[in-house]
């Protein structure tokens, strides 16, 4: 009896409300739309993360919306079944700043919000049934092609209402591309894999032909004065960290790559956020002296009517044209722009080649940061030429250039 009463005494402080605020400021003139926040609940909570099983966030002084909840997500990062972050995103006006209520709980389930991103992957059945899985990881001895074909849609797909993505299952890791005529979620639908009845329902498709490029800021290696692939390793996977509402991670894995002579080990990070046309893409690098090797990312020349952007005061690089994603189908004609950021301190030089506009980058720490941007000539509210694309991207390098800044106040 004694037990059970000591029992019930605890109930209360397991289940007690953990509440913090969050204040975003913008420092820059202009209004910022769907700021990404992401708090760090092992630095914040003053209980163990392990306790929460939900959390809500409140605007009560979000200017010109009034007060209420908004959508977040609790994120496991690395799979011990603990949340290790929280995220939403926000509007902050020019020049001001926003406080938000966060209440994290141990007893109430986390609420469903209608989602504004999402990931995915899919294995290949052949009886059509293409199950979901969270995570795979083949063998380096595996052609690269038995990898690629054994995934639905070749790789991990990811998705705001604005764009798709996907990451090839195999030697190659290329970033694709996927355009919307409007916004809204359709990669589950579609797979990459748009019949020309998606296209005219306004699906969207794949837009690109990346051939022997580096296509939208896929990362590569960089040996001799060129891009190369991750070709031998011990082991190659795939996993998605996060899917919706607010935010999409998928993560690349690569064990005991042989590079320039070293073995290495490798994990790559795409992050999407709900409203936005930018991946931020976080690589980790682990072997002997990796902070003196060479990579590189950047974005690929079009086939048709390509125009570049290689900015000397900036760490830009963009490009805008025309291709044919689908070699069976000639008539089906694609504009696309591309644009790839490398944070300043891992950019090293920028090169053109016949494929590319490229960034060469160096590890610090053993670690990366670059961002990539793409937008669709299809879409219906979107970029008509070149010079309105190059115009976004170097607005685009302002904002990264003038992050939001975060505060926790408890």
């Amino acid at each position: 009896m004694k037990q059970l009463i000591t029992l019930f005494a605890l109930l209360p402080i397991a289940a007690a409300a953990q509440t913090f605020k969050v204040e975003v400021s913008n420092p820059s003139n202009t209004d910022r739309k769907d700021v990404p926040v992401v708090v760090d609940l092992h630095k914040t909570l003053k209980k163990k993360a392990a306790t929460v099983l939900s959390a809500e966030v409140t605007a009560p002084t979000l200017t010109g919306q009034g007060s209420g909840l908004i959508p977040c997500q609790l994120d496991d990062l690395d799979g011990d079944l603990i949340p290790d972050e929280l995220c939403f995103v926000c509007d902050v006006p020019a020049r001001s700043a926003a406080t938000f209520e966060v209440v994290c709980s141990a007893v109430s389930p986390q609420k469903d919000y209608s989602p504004r991103t999402a990931a995915f992957m899919k294995v290949w059945d052949r009886k059509y049934r293409y199950p979901y899985i969270n995570s795979i990881e083949y063998q380096g001895r595996n052609e690269p092609l038995a990898t690629y074909d054994a995934i639905y849609g070749h790789g991990a797909q990811w998705e705001s209402e604005l764009v798709g993505f996907r990451v090839y299952m195999d030697h190659r890791q290329s970033i694709d591309i996927y355009g919307k005529p409007t916004p809204q979620l359709v990669l589950d639908q579609t797979n990459f894999y748009s019949t020309r009845e998606d296209i005219a329902e306004g699906r969207g498709c794949d837009i690109l032909f990346a051939g022997p490029s580096v296509g939208a800021g896929s990362f590569r290696g960089y040996l001799n004065g060129q891009p190369t692939y991750v070709d031998e390793v011990e082991a190659r996977g795939q996993r998605v960290l996060a899917s919706g509402p607010v935010r999409a991670i998928v993560e690349v894995t690569d064990r005991n790559w042989s590079y320039d002579g070293r073995r290495l080990q490798m994990r790559q990070l795409y992050t999407l956020y709900a409203g936005h046309r930018d991946v931020v893409v976080d690589i980790q690098l682990a072997g002997a002296d990796v902070n003196r090797l060479s990579f590189c990312t950047g974005v690929q020349k079009l086939e048709l009517e390509n125009e570049g952007l290689m900015d000397r005061t900036t760490p830009l690089v963009g490009s805008w044209g025309k291709n044919v994603p689908d070699k069976a189908a000639e008539d089906l004609v694609e504009g696309v722009g591309l644009g790839v950021s490398v944070e300043t301190k891992y950019l090293k030089s920028k090169k053109e080649d016949a494929y590319n506009y490229l960034t060469i980058l160096r590890p610090v720490d053993g670690r990366i940061r670059y961002h990539l941007a793409i937008c669709a000539l299809m879409e219906r509210d979107g970029f008509r030429d070149s010079r309105s694309w190059f115009d976004w991207l170097r607005q685009w390098q302002t904002e990264l250039n003038h992050p939001c800044t975060i505060k926790i106040k408890r």
